[in-house]
């Protein structure tokens, strides 16, 4: 990892995000839907709404949308019936990739993501081939020059697993899925923002890519990502591009 800036690299990922925003308003709210489904329409009682509805509102949804998704999660509104699958294989030199996704056709989603995998030079692997590598989490990422020794004191005391500080100054806050509404708020409250506030699958070892290797990587990534179906994609590279 030497060398190489791993707050860069999120914030690459962050923008690439923002560039796909016309997606994001449908994802959410197949997040917001699927999330009331299984587990009410109260955000206080259901952790999984309360993020899915932080980040609606983070992105400028309306709150009738909002509404009129978790409507549809409960049953109070008619709408499509979504099922969550997740797909595994491997991408440029092996890395190892997970994609997410909601559905309401299972057969057009695999194929969709087959042939992203195949085209762009991944393979799709079984189930359980790369899960073993990633951990479920909650993950805050705070820029360089936060005050470390504060920001781990606040962390602490609001109740976080983990806090680590990477070569380049950027500080990770690490959360047990369930618990990470409840760190966020307790940090905010000490006076720290998040540049990027999420819960993810966090690969348990990454391996950076560069050169051409990392071209490809972000094509697959990017192709994976552009799919109506997906949800996240997340993966064990960390990808150097070429200046």
């Amino acid at each position: 990892m030497a060398g190489h800036s791993k707050w860069a690299n999120i914030q690459h990922r962050k923008g690439r995000q923002d560039a796909k925003r016309g997606k994001i308003f449908t994802r959410l709210i197949k997040e917001i839907t699927v999330a009331a489904r299984m587990g009410g329409g109260d955000p206080d009682l259901n952790p999984r709404l309360r993020l899915a509805m932080d980040k609606a509102y983070a992105n400028n949804m309306p709150k009738d949308n909002v509404e009129r998704a978790i409507k549809r999660g409960t049953g109070d509104l008619e709408g499509v019936n979504y099922e969550e699958i997740r797909y595994e294989g491997y991408g440029i030199g092996g890395a190892a990739v997970m994609v997410d996704c909601m559905t309401d056709n299972r057969t057009r989603t695999v194929a969709d993501v087959r042939f992203a995998f195949t085209k762009n030079g991944g393979n799709m692997g079984a189930e359980g081939s790369v899960a073993f590598l990633f951990k479920h989490c909650g993950q805050m990422v705070f820029a360089p020059g936060t005050n470390e020794e504060k920001l781990m004191e606040a962390a602490i005391d609001a109740g976080a697993d983990d806090v680590v500080t990477n070569e380049d100054g950027s500080i990770e806050v690490l959360t047990p899925p369930h618990d990470f509404h409840t760190v966020k708020t307790g940090i905010e409250k000490a006076g720290f923002k998040p540049e990027i506030a999420e819960v993810i699958m966090k690969p348990n070892m990454e391996s950076v890519v560069t050169g051409d290797d990392a071209v490809k990587m972000q094509k697959l990534l990017d192709a994976l990502e552009m799919l109506d179906d997906v949800q996240e994609v997340y993966t064990s590279a960390v990808i150097d591009l070429p200046a």
